[in-house]
């Protein structure tokens, strides 16, 4: 009797087995059940962020976001909301976050000071050949588009934002761009010239 107990558990056992290895994997959340949990409260839903001080995601180039996403969560890139907020996103999540962002229809904004925008034109276009410094345009195009997978989407980035990535840029405490190019670029700007150039760039479509 006591045998033919343990052959009924064991064959039971083995039939559970087989049941569970047949079950689908639990899917994964989609893009936009993420943005839901993670980014909607600063970048809100569609990625035009209300905040200044938080970037706007709509438009962008997807091999940028992800990268970026990456970079917080390994510590390259430092920030302690983002490290916290990409502490469970996998590989596979940065990439769906992405495309979804890449999607999403930027709003347009406008430059606010015409004096800074002057001169923010003048840095954009041209640079400031007396140190250096070359056109903006050259990597990221004359409208601020970028070049996928190599130059982010910057137009109508709030002012704000790009003026603080310039500064961590030029302070070095931001460094996950390849080959030091901001980091080079940064050094060479002087506070006006960072803010000029940032106001400049918000007004880009």
């Amino acid at each position: 009797m006591r045998f033919m107990t343990l052959l009924l558990v064991a064959a039971t056992a083995g039939h559970l087995a087989t049941v569970r290895a047949a079950e689908p994997a639990a899917k994964s959340d989609s893009a936009e059940q993420i943005v839901a949990k993670v980014c909607s409260a600063c970048h809100g839903t569609d990625g035009n962020s209300v905040a200044p001080v938080n970037p706007v995601l709509a438009g962008q180039h997807a091999e940028y976001t992800a990268k970026q996403l990456a970079n917080f969560k390994s510590g390259e890139r430092k920030n302690p909301v983002m490290l916290g907020m990409t502490a469970a996103l996998t590989p596979e999540d940065m990439k769906k976050l992405g495309a979804y962002f890449q999607q999403q229809k930027a709003k347009p904004r406008s430059a606010k000071d015409p004096e800074l925008v002057k001169l923010g034109q003048q840095i954009y276009r041209g640079g400031v050949m007396a140190k250096g410094v070359a056109a903006c345009t050259s990597c990221h195009g004359p409208n601020g588009a970028g070049i996928p997978a190599q130059y982010p989407r910057i137009a109508g980035q709030h002012a704000e934002y790009t003026a603080a990535q310039l500064n961590l840029f030029r302070s070095g405490e931001r460094a996950n761009d390849p080959n030091k190019m901001m980091r080079t670029v940064a050094a060479k700007l002087s506070d006006a010239e960072i803010k000029a150039v940032a106001e400049y760039i918000a007004g880009l479509r």
